[in-house]
């Protein structure tokens, strides 16, 4: 049974942050658990300008106090509803990432809910900057939230959710969490996989094996092993659709959410072999750039053959 007891959700205080503080808050009263709002400055300290030209004096530039940027975190769960959760306002200094980090252990927190745009605008943000590399250090959970989401929900029941499966350590453990959320639902669940070796193109005259037919066994066996994922699954609380497709995972994944107007989608945060987030860039970072409803990252437990 999934459960949050502690979600942390990280605000720049910007209106494209309010749709995940949203969820956020929804999370909180669904499961009962506390909300953490953060809040990141990179110091509460006064700042001295060295002149530009000379003759200029040093100009002190005094950032905003703590106390101001609780006041405007109280105003920004005020105007998104998320004050009936009761958060705890934590203003912070320092790195953004390793704060938030550092934070999500300490709490510790289930889960981090963030916004996939910012300040420093969607591309930058989700090209090695917050998002990104909080999906890549975080070791819990972490809820993507786009500034077009269907809007602030009501609660967090979601009637049909997408997940990603590569048969890896993390998307079996991204599938444990998409069937619990499904059924609490009494929702539907589409695990997907996607075949992407010799997906694109025929191959060539000279071939030396059928690849047409290397590619019916390769859908036949990823078919058997989704079947046998779900085989002992509970069906009546949830309706569980396997589907297998052919074509690069972050295409068909958005493609397949689109298609089923999906609430959700839910991805492990490490692809086959250990190898992490830095070579999922084609499929858990597009899919979290571009989906139109909310990603949930899931890692899994790494063996020592993976590590």
């Amino acid at each position: 049974m999934v459960e949050f007891k502690h979600i942390l959700c990280p605000t720049d205080l910007s209106d494209a942050s309010r749709p995940a503080l949203a969820y956020a808050a929804a999370f909180t009263v669904w499961y009962g658990a506390k909300l953490s709002l953060l809040h990141v400055v990179p110091t509460f300290d006064a700042v001295q300008v060295p002149p530009g030209t000379l003759g200029e004096s040093v100009q002190v530039v005094y950032p905003s106090t703590r106390e101001e940027v609780v006041a405007a975190m109280q105003r920004q769960a005020d105007a998104t509803g998320a004050a009936a959760a009761s958060p705890y306002l934590l203003a912070e200094s320092g790195d953004s990432v390793g704060t938030i980090v550092d934070q999500a252990l300490t709490i510790p927190s289930d889960l981090i809910v963030l916004g996939t745009h910012g300040r420093s605008g969607f591309n930058r943000l989700l090209h090695g900057s917050v998002t990104e590399q909080v999906l890549h250090r975080a070791s819990c959970p972490v809820l993507t939230v786009p500034p077009h989401a269907h809007g602030a929900p009501g609660d967090v029941t979601f009637k049909h959710i997408v997940c990603a499966m590569d048969f890896s350590p993390a998307s079996l453990q991204a599938l444990g969490f998409a069937l619990d959320l499904g059924r609490q639902a009494n929702g539907v669940v589409t695990v997907l996989h996607s075949i992407e070796w010799l997906a694109e193109e025929e191959p060539r005259v000279h071939t030396h094996f059928n690849v047409s037919e290397y590619r019916t066994y390769l859908i036949d066996d990823a078919r058997k092993r989704l079947d046998q994922l779900v085989s002992g699954e509970e069906r009546t609380w949830c309706e569980i659709e396997n589907v297998i497709t052919v074509g690069r995972a972050y295409r068909e994944i958005l493609r397949v959410a689109g298609e089923r107007k999906a609430d959700l989608v839910v991805m492990g945060a490490q692809g086959r072999g250990g190898l992490g987030l830095r070579l999922l860039g084609s499929a858990t970072h597009q899919v979290v750039r571009a989906a139109e409803c909310p990603v949930l990252t899931v890692r899994g437990v790494e063996t020592p053959e993976a590590a």
